[in-house]
């Protein structure tokens, strides 16, 4: 038997067997080194549950790992990226079930480094993402900023100081403050800049590993007597017990939230913690109860959706949306803005639209049928799946030859109908 044969077997029993088909799909996507191939698996990934998902980001990075391994002068770096996103948003969503995700985080992170490495992006844009994953992200991944020196740059690098000095100096408690000195510690160190370092660490409450730090700081800008009487002042320095955190002045939103959540209180607890630097804590926190709450029916999953869209994160709000079930009309107006972007994604909501405008058994709802069968027609060619949109196709006009208006809307809007049910159908 051939090798066209055998293939040609196997993409036919892989139509009958989905198990084998994504056998298939993981295997294409970390033995092709195909790039799209790696982003079409991100697209349907979203609609599998976390163990799936998880395998199917581990192909994604095993793709990006082997071909920087291999030198390759694609640039990987917007694929590694995009896993990193996707990553950060589906454990934000969904937690780490199978315990394995947070650690593709962390590869994805790395790999991501290395792809900048190799194929620098514009360094004040990198610098802008780092900026937003630190500062307004949900708390991971945390970035390393030594890993993307070199793609960063003097003005990637200056970039991040300019925000992290304008945070520190608006003197706020919370999130970002501590983001902002982990950053500025961070910078001191990749800029080299010993004389800022040791003041921020000397600025730390005392500690072993802290003073230690600073001793391996000096001995190796070869401060050898400063590093000496600094170690000697920490054998010797008291220890005080840290002072107690300050009242958080946004408990009165939170009691608030708590008390009703929803979208007006999320949405006050919002300002009130944004200004006072501790919104990224508190929004997980308010996040995971309307996740909670989502699961307990369409309304509840709506609201969630729509606070995630208030917030600005698309892409959140269609993860929770696809998972937790949202109202169609919902679904519909994401599909919507996602379809341009994200084709595979968006596929089964508009057939599934295009199910509920046929059950209407209205011309005019027929007319719209068709208009959305020609978008999905361009979706999936989008996708590269169009042998999908034909046989759907066959498959919908077989189910509904009878509804003489349906398929005249169809052919008025000039979608071919496959042959195999374009025929009278034979009596029996």
């Amino acid at each position: 038997m051939d090798a066209e044969t055998l293939a040609d077997l196997l993409s036919a029993q892989a139509e009958r067997d989905p198990e084998l088909r994504h056998s298939l799909e993981l295997r294409a996507a970390t033995q092709s080194g195909d790039v799209s191939e790696a982003h079409r698996l991100l697209d349907t990934a979203v609609t599998d549950g976390n163990a799936e998902y998880t395998a199917k980001v581990g192909a994604v990075l095993d793709t990006l790992q082997r071909m920087l391994d291999a030198g390759s002068r694609a640039d990987l770096a917007p694929l590694a990226r995009r896993t990193v996103d996707d990553i950060s948003e589906v454990l934000e969503q969904t937690g780490d079930h199978t315990g394995n995700l947070a650690d593709r985080l962390d590869r994805a992170v790395e790999l991501y480094a290395r792809a900048c490495a190799a194929r620098p992006p514009d360094p004040e844009k990198l610098a802008d993402w780092i900026i937003e994953v630190e500062f307004d992200g949900p708390g991971r991944p945390v970035i390393d900023l030594a890993e993307f020196a070199a793609a960063l740059g003097e003005p990637g690098l200056r970039r991040i100081k300019s925000t992290v000095d304008d945070v520190l100096a608006a003197n706020g408690p919370g999130h970002r403050r501590d983001v902002a000195e982990r950053l500025r510690e961070q910078l001191a160190e990749v800029l080299g800049d010993v004389d800022e370092l040791v003041a921020i660490l000397s600025a730390k409450p005392p500690r072993v590993d802290v003073s230690l730090k600073i001793v391996r700081v000096l001995r190796a800008a070869g401060r050898h007597s400063e590093a000496i009487a600094h170690a000697a002042r920490a054998l010797t320095h008291d220890k005080q017990p840290p002072p107690p955190e300050p009242e958080d002045e946004t408990s009165r939103y939170r009691k608030a939230f708590d008390a009703e959540p929803g979208r007006e209180t999320y949405a006050a607890l919002r300002e009130a913690a944004t200004k006072a630097g501790k919104w990224t804590a508190q929004r997980r926190d308010a996040l995971a109860c309307l996740r909670a709450r989502a699961a307990e029916g369409i309304e509840q999953a709506d609201e969630l959706v729509r606070v995630l869209l208030d917030d600005g994160r698309p892409d959140e709000a269609w993860r929770a949306c696809v998972r937790f079930g949202a109202s169609g009309e919902l679904k519909l107006e994401l599909a919507e803005q996602r379809a341009a972007e994200h084709p595979a994604e968006t596929i089964p909501v508009f057939r599934a639209h295009v199910d509920e405008l046929i059950e209407r058994k209205d011309p005019q709802a027929y007319q719209e049928a068709a208009r959305r069968l020609k978008l999905l027609r361009t979706l999936h060619k989008r996708a590269e799946t169009p042998d999908e949109f034909t046989a759907y196709l066959a498959a919908l006009v077989e189910n509904h030859r009878r509804k003489t208006r349906l398929i005249t809307e169809i052919r008025t809007a000039r979608i071919a109908i496959p042959k195999a049910v374009t025929s009278p159908r034979t009596p029996r």
